[in-house]
């Protein structure tokens, strides 16, 4: 079956714009630590007043036994008083699975409340993490990589002269 001249061309442009897209898949997360009250802007209640400096696109964590940074899953959350001192603590950051088989190692596959050690000393709070909110969410961004749609524009276009 014999393709009509402009459904030759459609084809052909619906081939180049979509052999450069890939899907990237991005989590961005707020980050900040608050000791004892002293960076409020990250403690809770948490206002988006100036949050965009806090907000990091995309997160980037670190994998248990891996060099580098990697891509985040997960947003996560610590907010706790400290036995000893009695001092509050706010951590938010991004969090990975590193892929061992139990949840105690992997924080962001769990939330809880309780006690935990955290920094060499215990403390009374809850660890949460999240994927699934306003900067605790996945983001799906079309990347075009310019050079393959460069070289599939010009070899769509050589193609259809050859076969003219």
């Amino acid at each position: 079956m014999e393709l009509s001249a402009n459904r030759k061309d459609l084809f052909i442009i619906l081939f180049i714009v979509l052999s450069g897209a890939t899907t990237v898949y991005t989590i961005d997360c707020f980050k900040c630590v608050s000791m004892n009250g002293k960076f409020s802007a990250c403690d809770d209640p948490f206002h988006n007043n100036h949050s965009l400096q806090m907000l990091e696109s995309p997160c980037m964590g670190g994998r248990k036994g891996r060099d580098g940074l990697f891509p985040a899953t997960s947003c996560i959350k610590i907010a706790g008083v400290f036995d000893d001192t009695g001092e509050t603590i706010t951590v938010r950051g991004c969090g990975l699975d590193s892929g061992t088989a139990t949840t105690d190692t992997e924080i962001i596959r769990m939330s809880h409340c309780g006690r935990f050690y955290y920094d060499d000393r215990y403390v009374h709070g809850c660890l949460q993490s999240c994927n699934d909110a306003d900067a605790c969410n996945r983001s799906y961004t079309d990347q075009y990589n310019i050079s393959t749609v460069i070289f599939t524009a010009i070899t769509a276009l050589a193609y259809k002269m050859w076969t003219s």
